[in-house]
């Protein structure tokens, strides 16, 4: 989907970053764009923000597209 509409997904340290601008995801999660290595694994990632920090956690890759939106970076 991120591709259809041309953007990427942000990276674990796109997404730290973004953090860094504003309190993002206090209610839900975020998928990230997943290493290659852990996808191959059947892994994906996410993120969010609870108690004022920012975490990073992991599901497996079926669970992708399911309950999660996602944060993108549209370059220009």
């Amino acid at each position: 989907m991120a591709e259809e509409i041309g953007i990427e997904i942000l990276t674990e340290e796109q997404y730290a970053g973004l953090q860094k601008l504003g309190k993002f995801d206090l209610k839900t999660s975020s998928w990230l764009r997943t290493p290659d290595a852990v996808r191959a694994l059947g892994g994906a990632l996410f993120g969010d923000r609870r108690y004022d920090r920012v975490f990073t956690f992991h599901n497996g890759a079926e669970s992708y597209y399911a309950a999660r939106g996602f944060r993108g970076i549209l370059k220009v």
